[in-house]
């Protein structure tokens, strides 16, 4: 994962390969997609439709500021702070599961997820406070919130979301479940549909099993080459994966077994723009 946040965005991970490689994932193809990327969306009103991802094209992720796209790419990935690239599939960034550090103290208290003794729960990794999706209650105020975001990314163009940290719950002491983040994923899910929005799992390669229950149309993956767990998200999504591989070794595994079949990019952990001295983009 990148090692600092630019701009107030990048993903998170924190699941290692092996609970992944472990997985059977019982999943059906995407019904209705064919050789098009359009489908109806799950949990929207019918006669909704969403665009989703073409399989296998040049990817770039970009949530560390935008750029130009570099030829050959078809889908780029962008905060929700920037607009999309003219021409392309656009995804949308979104930190729908915890509090950025600049934007904590616009939460409410009680929205931010406390422990016994009252004291915030941080992802250390980022210093961001989780979000309390814990009952049904909070987590219709915590959406009402990202929803708004997420309309702003319907109303630039963009024609997906990416909604991070979707493995909160991992990271909560147990205080949220993985049936939480399901259901609160199933609400942001079922926003983004009328927005006609796809929406991507972002890891979690352990909640792939759920992605009809979540609403989920496609994955966005960190190291699944690296972690081995680029197999569990290809046959949950039908293939429409973006994976983006930070080290020279990920890649080779990506490549190697998936290259024909996934969108891979390898960039820099801090997701850099070029002219920046560690920016690092090649195509997978």
């Amino acid at each position: 994962m990148p090692l600092t946040r630019v701009l107030g965005a990048t993903g998170a991970r924190t699941a290692p390969g092996a609970l992944a490689a472990a997985l059977v994932v019982a999943v059906t193809a995407l019904s209705g997609c064919g050789s098009g990327e359009h489908r109806d969306g799950d949990g929207a009103p019918r006669g909704t439709t969403v665009r989703l991802p073409p399989r296998h094209a040049g990817f770039d992720y970009q949530i560390g500021g935008a750029y130009p796209p570099p030829t050959g790419v078809r889908i780029v990935s962008r905060d929700r702070s920037d607009s999309p690239a003219r021409g392309l599939y656009n995804i949308c960034y979104v930190n729908a599961f915890q509090a950025q550090p600049a934007e904590r103290s616009s939460w409410p208290a009680d929205l931010l997820l406390r422990d016994a003794r009252g004291r915030i729960v941080v992802d250390e990794d980022w210093d961001e406070p989780l979000l309390d999706i814990g009952t049904p209650a909070r987590r219709e105020r915590v959406a009402r919130r990202v929803n708004r975001w997420i309309d702003g990314c319907a109303d630039k163009g963009f024609d997906a979301v990416e909604p991070d940290n979707y493995d909160s719950y991992t990271r909560s002491h147990g205080l949220l479940t993985a049936s939480d983040a399901t259901a609160f994923m199933r609400l942001l899910s079922r926003h983004a549909h009328t927005r006609r929005l796809a929406v991507g799992q972002k890891n979690t390669a352990e909640l792939a099993g759920r992605r009809a229950r979540a609403g989920l149309d496609f994955a966005v993956t960190e190291e699944c080459g690296q972690y081995d767990e680029c197999e569990v998200y290809a046959k949950a999504f039908d293939d429409r994966v973006v994976d983006i591989e930070y080290t020279d070794a990920g890649l080779r595994a990506a490549r190697a077994r998936w290259g024909d079949r996934l969108s891979i990019v390898r960039r820099d952990r801090d997701v850099s723009t070029p002219g920046s001295a560690g920016y690092v983009r090649e195509a997978g």
